[in-house]
């Protein structure tokens, strides 16, 4: 199926007029900064069939004659062709907005065949603009929106649905095409995983590319606060939930929950193209937490660090390095721990910190570098 990108024009490929917000004449033509350098990109780098979607009021009429419209839609489409930027299909509505017209964004009457879920993959398609209904005509396609947001409120006397069922469907807001364009090549890597075994259930969703929104329940509240480290300071969007048999003991619960998490990893960074692969030393009052890792496709664990109490919170010490073997199996990946200090929370709440750390830096992506960081040429 084809993934789509619908195009606003004014505000979103060239600058819309301040005045009047109509582009009827040459002179007042100006393109939208970077945006050839990037939809070039977009276009020979990505699996998008471009689109314009463009609202033009009245065009037709005394207010806005089409002679004036057209030499300066001609000039944008010749342009960006000499950039080996195509719009397959180029949808302009013509009609007021008291008309209330079908075929005018945020309604879908101009692309009702993008619905054909045969050919089309509307799910992950998105629309650029810079006006609130182009961020509605996203859900209303069931897509999400880039919102080239200079004025936020601009088009909002328009919007038919809840304001919040709009904000919800953009994906990024951002005046930068190259932002733009490193988020569409770049995307999200998103995974969950269900493992159910006769001693856990567990389903975790995976957010790599997230902000640090957990929802984490394992029913042993350290092992909630640790595993909530990752995310915070990892800036990744974990869910974890875990039924385990918490009447036997701890063991199966983190290490089912490691095992599941650290595969959840690995299936996350797919080919590994353009990751850093490497990645963390930071203080935590009385303790140095030291964690370096290598997604290098080989799984081991070095482990130096000790502890005197029996229990941290609810869970036993000496799962610490039983929860990071696991993860290292899981995610095939080497781990070098390394925690000195006093105090027994500190020091594993450090490492919990730095191996969050390290994962936010080794999976850190480079858009202009896609190539796999190995002389082997795999991990």
């Amino acid at each position: 199926m084809k993934k789509v990108l619908f195009i606003d024009r004014d505000g979103t490929l060239v600058l819309e007029p301040p005045v009047d917000y109509q582009l009827d004449s040459l002179e007042k033509l100006e393109f939208y900064p970077k945006v050839f350098q990037y939809m070039a990109k977009v276009a020979s780098e990505l699996d998008f069939e471009l689109v314009m979607v463009t609202n033009q009021d009245g065009l037709g009429t005394d207010s806005f004659p089409e002679d004036t419209f057209w030499p300066a839609q001609n000039k944008v489409i010749s342009a960006f062709e000499k950039e080996g930027v195509v719009f397959s299909e180029v949808c302009i509505d013509k009609t007021f907005p008291h008309e209330n017209a079908e075929t005018r964004k945020p309604r879908t009457g101009l692309l009702t065949k993008y619905f054909d879920k045969a050919e089309y993959d509307l799910e992950n398609s998105f629309v650029l603009g810079d006006r609130i209904t182009d961020m509605e005509l996203a859900k209303n396609l069931g897509a999400k929106g880039i919102f080239l947001s200079e004025d936020p409120e601009l088009g909002a006397d328009e919007i038919e649905s809840s304001k919040q069922a709009i904000l919800d469907c953009i994906a990024l807001t951002s005046t930068d095409w190259q932002a733009i364009y490193e988020f569409l090549k770049l995307n999200d890597r998103v995974e969950e995983i269900t493992r159910n075994t006769n001693e856990t259930k567990i389903y975790i969703k995976l957010n790599l590319d997230g902000s640090g929104k957990n929802n984490i329940d394992t029913g042993l509240k350290f092992f909630d606060h640790m595993l909530d480290q990752i995310g915070r300071h990892g800036a990744m969007d974990l869910t974890i939930k875990v039924d385990g048999d918490l009447e036997v003991d701890e063991h199966h619960t983190i290490e089912d929950t490691m095992i599941a998490l650290g595969k959840l990893f690995n299936k996350a960074l797919g080919n590994k193209l353009g990751i850093e692969r490497y990645g963390f030393c930071l203080p935590m009052d009385d303790c140095l937490a030291q964690v370096a890792v290598d997604f290098g496709g080989r799984n081991w664990l070095e482990w130096e660090a000790g502890f005197k109490r029996e229990k941290i919170g609810d869970m036993p010490t000496e799962m610490f390095f039983h929860l990071f073997k696991s993860f290292t199996d899981g995610a095939k990946c080497n781990l070098n721990i390394k925690a000195e200090g006093t105090n027994e929370h500190h020091k594993i709440e450090g490492i919990f910190k730095a191996f969050a750390k390290a994962m936010k830096m080794a999976v850190k992506r480079d858009a202009n570098k896609m190539f796999l960081p190995s002389t082997k040429g795999m991990l």
